[in-house]
């Protein structure tokens, strides 16, 4: 029991950061339930009926679901607001009713006979984004999706390519959604359309938006709240659903930016702070270190508008 709490927890994490990689770019998706499906269904496939082993087999899945994502996040793309929200949701439907439609997979009745997935897939994955995650908050890459994010015609007119950012950026989300999906079909031993709706791409944005979205572990800390608060309360029986929604409701309205509202420090940021300390400890004249503290206010305060 607690093996299935600690994987489900580790699937919901690799969920919540394949949204929050869109994200990253100033878009939200709703297709990562669709990049899911076809992550557990790819693998399935080549394990089931090619014997494919399980790792590459995740990743050819993966690749495809990837280069899948980018394919139909490039027109995708291009719309706004509501408009990008109902074409994801639309992704997500037609993957759907589309395996639902082929019988080699199963069509309704699902795809049999999987297995391979253990704990430690689910968390070695965990471990290799998260550590990605971490570098790309520290890397320049960041302040140029920050750029795309917070001002999209402002970043073209600086020179960064927004379009490639953003296709990039839901490309990546569409790998690890797919890895996860892989992962959780080959765990419950059978992948059947209905684990792929659209209400599994709503709580997977809202494992993010309860968690917060300045930062990688917002997502965490979501997931994992979403995740084992229905089982802390599983002694509440027939009102155990209610309890859950007013908890996330209260957690809202106390917290409207997410759990976890800051922004993760940045490569220029950390230089910045390494440059302050070399030159007080090669003793530079003060007036340089007050223009040191100017330039460092000035990005500071940059950095929390």
């Amino acid at each position: 029991m607690i093996q299935d709490h600690l994987f489900f927890t580790g699937i919901n994490i690799l969920l919540a950061w394949s949204v929050y990689i869109i994200l990253l770019s100033g878009s939200l998706s709703f297709a990562n339930g669709g990049f899911m499906a076809l992550g557990a269904y790819g693998s399935g496939v080549l394990t089931v009926k090619f014997g494919v082993p399980l790792v590459p087999a995740l990743l050819v899945a993966g690749v495809g679901a990837g280069l899948f994502g980018a394919l139909v996040g490039y027109p995708a793309l291009r719309t706004r607001g509501v408009y990008l929200i109902m074409v994801t949701v639309g992704i997500t439907f037609c993957v759907q009713v589309t395996i639902e439609n082929i019988r080699y997979v199963g069509g309704v009745g699902g795809l049999r006979g999987l297995f391979g997935t253990t704990i430690w897939h689910v968390y070695a994955m965990v471990a290799l984004v998260g550590l990605g995650l971490w570098w790309l908050s520290r890397s320049h890459l960041q302040r140029m999706l920050d750029a795309v994010r917070a001002d999209e015609q402002v970043a073209r007119a600086l020179g960064i390519n927004a379009v490639y950012l953003k296709v990039l950026a839901f490309g990546s989300g569409a790998f690890v959604a797919s890895m996860a999906g892989g992962m959780y079909g080959h765990y419950m031993a059978f992948a059947s359309p209905e684990h792929f709706n659209i209400f599994v791409s709503i709580f997977v944005v809202l494992y993010v938006v309860l968690g917060g979205v300045n930062n990688l572990w917002g997502p965490v800390v979501g997931a994992t709240l979403m995740t084992l608060t229905p089982e802390l309360i599983r002694g509440l029986a027939q009102w155990r659903p209610l309890v859950f929604g007013v908890v996330i409701i209260l957690l809202l309205l106390v917290r409207p930016d997410g759990l976890l509202s800051f922004r993760t420090v940045t490569i220029r940021r950390a230089t910045g702070a390494l440059a302050r300390v070399w030159r007080r400890w090669i003793g530079a004249d003060d007036a340089g270190m007050q223009t040191e503290a100017v330039a460092a206010a000035r990005v500071e305060k940059e950095l929390s508008t």
